[in-house]
């Protein structure tokens, strides 16, 4: 038997928030400034959004490994915080998540649109997140009533390890019955999320301008001058280059011109790790 390498993609593996809900992806920011704020120790909203994309006991713990907010954390307790104390931290986390995610889950604007693309193109939807099943829940009730129904959800707490691993990635994979990871691309607004996708061989295209890294809303983002929004890729890129996805764009509004390019090196006998 010979390995053949795949002619076209048939898989996207879409992020949540940041990538097809919640421009801007404010939902789990807030909550981690209103979380460490119940213990009396300050973070910031350029703080929290920091390791966006890990699951979000792990996002905890890297906030309290850093120098700034351990030193806060240590004028309030006396103490350096432990591993219990991110617990204590994600269970206060949590039901606040719970409570309020609902504020921030309207779909980006396009999406539906590029998702249709994608399934006329062939494509089959799987999907991932960093939050865990509970909430990922809520929010998928919540999109399925807006329209947006992937093939397959996958949350942080459904694998032995989140972002960056691959675990998420190829739990799809496994689900959708994706005979080749070469045929899948991964979509996500994290360099967590662009390394679980290279890590599993995947194609992977980052978003600058919906999620994480710009971390303004849809109405911030349109008031933007070509000058500002040309100088925010300048920074945004550089900010993602060490992850190396293959192709970043603004929003998910782009996506089915890239699957396209994709496609068309997939024919040429190019694969994700030759790229």
């Amino acid at each position: 038997m010979h390995y053949l390498t795949p002619t076209c993609l048939s898989a996207a593996i879409l992020d949540w928030a940041g990538t097809v809900v919640d421009f801007g992806s404010f939902a789990p920011t807030h909550i981690f400034v209103e979380a460490f704020a119940s213990f009396d120790v300050e973070l910031s909203l350029a703080e929290a959004r920091g390791p966006m994309g890990m699951g979000k006991w792990d996002h905890i713990r890297h906030l309290c490994d850093q120098p700034a907010v351990a030193e806060r954390f240590q004028r309030r307790f006396g103490r350096l915080p432990s591993d219990a104390d991110v617990t204590a931290i994600y269970e206060r986390f949590m039901p606040l998540q719970l409570e309020k995610v609902g504020a921030h889950s309207a779909l980006i604007p396009g999406a539906l649109e590029a998702i249709a693309g994608l399934r006329q193109r062939g494509l089959q939807i799987g999907s991932c997140s960093g939050y865990p099943k509970s909430v990922m829940d809520r929010v998928v009730a919540l999109a399925a009533a807006d329209g947006y129904r992937p093939d397959h959800v996958v949350a942080t707490d459904e694998v032995p390890r989140g972002r960056p691993s691959p675990a998420q990635a190829l739990a799809n994979v496994i689900a959708l019955g994706v005979a080749d990871v070469a045929a899948c691309v991964k979509v996500d607004d994290t360099e967590p999320g662009i390394l679980e996708g290279r890590s599993a061989g995947m194609w992977t295209v980052a978003l600058r301008f919906s999620g994480n890294f710009l971390g303004l809303d849809w109405t911030q983002y349109q008031a933007l001058s070509a000058a500002q929004r040309a100088s925010e890729r300048e920074r945004i890129d550089a900010l993602f280059a060490a992850s190396r996805p293959h192709y970043l764009i603004d929003t998910i509004a782009e996506l089915p011109l890239v699957v396209d390019a994709i496609n068309a090196r997939l024919a040429r006998g190019e694969t994700p790790q030759s790229a």
